[in-house]
């Protein structure tokens, strides 16, 4: 769960936290930590050498849920990435996609993988990034992500800022 359970998605208010993210502060080494809210313990932020990631938007939980409600919460968590997606191509120009699967499946098999990923993956956003930059703003990159952990937990709709460049991972090629 993050501190953002219940707050409905709006595009403005998100796409204005991502800007805020190019002045953030981001450790330029260190441990990776996730820190949560210290009553509810909420997801808050999670920071690593060179980067930031923080949670925009969390939808419902999916307890006792089933098609078609289920699908129409995935469907909401794609639409809200998407048309984030855009008002953010607007202001910076268009995006890339960098696939995870390769990292993800290294993890899965026992693997380090790179700890900006292994920090996406430990708050279960498992999905691929929508990555721009480097942005004339530092040089900092920008990147969106939407995932959830299992058939039964909300989505969540992540944003991070990397003061170093967010290459396309080398592709799983060990067995599965």
């Amino acid at each position: 769960m993050t501190s953002r359970a219940g707050e409905p998605f709006d595009t403005d208010r998100a796409a204005a936290e991502v800007t805020e993210l190019l002045t953030a502060p981001v450790p330029a080494d260190g441990p990776t930590t996730a820190v949560g809210d210290p009553v509810t313990e909420e997801w808050t932020v999670t920071t690593g050498a060179g980067f930031r990631i923080v949670p925009l938007w969390e939808g419902d939980p999916l307890t006792g849920v089933y098609a078609p409600e289920w699908n129409d919460a995935e469907e909401a968590a794609a639409s809200h990435l998407a048309e984030l997606a855009r008002a953010l191509d607007a202001r910076w120009g268009p995006h890339r996609r960098v696939r995870l699967d390769g990292p993800l499946m290294r993890r899965q098999g026992g693997s380090p993988v790179e700890p900006l990923f292994e920090a996406l993956f430990s708050q279960d956003l498992y999905g691929d990034l929508e990555v721009w930059g480097p942005l004339d703003t530092g040089g900092r990159w920008i990147g969106l992500i939407s995932g959830h952990s299992d058939g039964d937990a909300p989505f969540v709709l992540a944003a991070l800022v990397s003061d170093r460049p967010i290459p396309e991972p080398a592709p799983f090629d060990g067995p599965l």
